[in-house]
């Protein structure tokens, strides 16, 4: 008996799954084999689906692209920001004596 690779599926293929699980025109053991996907993971779609579909329809709708985009930024500023700090607070530290060899 040998086990399948993990499978990584695309977010669409993930939707077309969850509403064709929504639709209920199939049973979850009918959509299972016809998308070759195990039924307890459909469920799981479908449960993320109907979740995060108030969110579309909620403040800000479709928005969440852009406003992620610029706090990736601004967590990447500050990432560089508190990298150097630590740098300079290592090698201050190293030359005062005060930090062992053994981090």
């Amino acid at each position: 008996m040998s086990r399948r690779a993990r499978r990584q599926h695309a977010p669409a293929f993930k939707a077309k799954v969850a509403l064709a699980a929504i639709k209920g025109e199939m049973t979850l053991a009918q959509l299972a084999e016809h998308f070759d996907v195990h039924p307890n993971q459909i469920t799981q779609w479908k449960s993320q689906l109907q979740e995060a579909a108030a969110e579309v329809f909620g403040p800000g709708g479709g928005n969440r692209a852009s406003e992620s985009a610029v706090d990736v930024k601004t967590l990447h500023a500050k990432i560089g920001e508190l990298t150097l700090e630590n740098d300079f607070l290592e090698g201050a530290l190293s030359k005062a004596g005060l930090l062992s060899a053994k981090r």
